[in-house]
């Protein structure tokens, strides 16, 4: 059964998951858990008694506290985000499973966490599939449509929902029919954002102009 980080993979490029499964090179760095671990003290980094500057957060401790602070006004969940009942949750579903960094409930929602930096708007394709992936399986285990999820950013402090929209669940069917398929080396993307700061660039072979980041769903 494919896994949700295959997914996601595959839908940043599907070359590069070729190499991670090739060289079985699928866990996250260290620092990307450090990373990941933010998402459980917001409340914590939002005291002003907390020290930043040891965090690994990508912005200024004020904007950072700012942005938090616009999430939790925002959101009608936020304690459930904060402290969530359920961590690091395994989901099985028809096509797929893998870990829900967080799963809330009542209602049900799966909520992914990235490491990255995320766009201005919305979230990058890769987290769409995975949390569309989530969604899917988590519905597929209750037996009840799941039409949402969370998709978190917790080095810069965001937090976004997404909806299951045809156009996600078209992009996650792609992913998922190109990692089904995937037997050898697919064509290299040439000149394409993506590339440069991949981590498999120099064995690609491929020739890098860009590092303008993909467009978000």
């Amino acid at each position: 059964m494919e896994t949700f980080s295959d997914l996601a993979t595959a839908a940043y490029c599907p070359r590069k998951l070729y190499y991670r499964r090739r060289d079985d090179d699928r866990g996250p760095p260290e620092e990307v858990e450090r990373i990941r671990a933010l998402a459980t003290r917001y409340e914590e980094l939002l005291d002003s008694a907390t020290d930043l500057s040891a965090e690994p957060i990508a912005t200024t401790p004020t904007q950072y506290r700012s942005n938090l602070g616009s999430a939790k006004a925002r959101l009608d969940c936020w304690e459930a985000l904060v402290d969530p009942l359920k961590t690091d949750v395994l989901l099985e579903g028809k096509d797929c499973r893998g870990i829900a960094h967080k799963l809330l409930e009542d209602p049900a929602v799966p909520v992914v966490v990235s490491a990255g930096e995320p766009p201005e708007r919305g979230v990058w394709e890769p987290q769409s599939v995975r949390a569309t992936a989530a969604a899917k399986a988590l519905a597929w285990e209750r037996a009840e449509p799941i039409e949402r999820a969370f998709v978190e950013y917790p080095a810069y402090g965001r937090i976004r929902e997404i909806r299951l929209t045809t156009r996600r669940k078209a992009t996650y069917r792609r992913a998922l029919r190109t990692v089904q398929s995937l037997d050898g080396p697919p064509p290299r993307l040439h000149d394409d954002s993506r590339c440069g700061p991949c981590e498999y660039r120099e064995q690609c072979g491929v020739k890098t102009q860009s590092l303008r980041s993909r467009l978000p769903l």
